[in-house]
C-alpha cells in the first residue's frame, strides 16, 4: 500500500514513463510496472505506447483517470449502500433464534425446520435483533453521508 500512493501521486502530476515514476519515487522499476498494470486492471490509469525510431524499443506513458476512480469510489458506496439495505429488512422482516453457545443463527423457518434445537443440541433462544438493527441503520447512514460529502467536495473541484 505504502508504494502505490507515490506512483498514483506521480500519476496525478502528469503523463509519466515508467521509468520516470520509478526514478522519482525510488520504488524499483519492476515493481512500478507491476503495479501501473494493476491500476490498468481496475481502469484507472492508462497508458500510451510509441516507438523510438532510434533504439526501436516502445515507451509507456501513463496517465491517472480520476474520472474512473470517482465513478468506482460512487459506485462501490452505491452498491454497499443498497447491500446494507438488504440486510436491513432482513433484519427488521425476521425473528431470529441463535445457540447460546453461538453455534448458529437462525430465522424464525429455519429455527422452525429444526425444532428449535441448534445441530450441538442446545436449544435455541430468541434473538432481540434491536442493536443490530441499529448498527446497520448507522452504517447506511454513515455511509450515505460520506458519499454526498465525497460527491459535494467532487462536484467543487470540477
Amino acid at each position: 500500500m505504502k508504494t502505490i500512493i507515490p506512483i498514483i501521486q506521480a500519476l496525478i502530476d502528469g503523463d509519466e514513463t515508467d521509468e520516470k515514476i520509478a526514478e522519482k519515487t525510488g520504488i524499483k522499476l519492476n515493481i512500478v510496472r507491476k503495479i501501473l498494470y494493476k491500476l490498468y486492471d481496475l481502469k484507472i490509469a492508462n497508458y500510451k505506447r510509441s516507438k523510438n525510431p532510434e533504439t526501436q524499443w516502445f515507451t509507456y506513458s501513463w496517465k491517472f483517470d480520476e474520472d474512473e476512480l470517482i465513478n468506482r469510489i460512487k459506485i462501490n458506496c452505491e452498491e454497499k449502500i443498497k447491500e446494507l439495505k438488504e440486510e436491513l429488512s432482513k433484519e427488521e422482516n425476521n425473528i431470529f433464534f441463535v445457540c447460546p453457545l453461538g453455534h448458529v443463527r437462525y430465522n424464525f423457518d429455519e429455527a422452525s425446520d429444526e425444532d428449535f434445537f441448534c445441530p450441538c443440541g442446545e436449544e435455541l433462544e430468541f434473538q432481540d435483533n434491536k442493536e443490530i438493527i441499529e448498527s446497520i441503520q448507522a452504517r447506511i447512514d454513515q455511509t450515505e453521508k460520506d458519499l454526498k460529502s465525497f460527491t459535494k467536495k467532487v462536484d467543487k473541484k470540477r
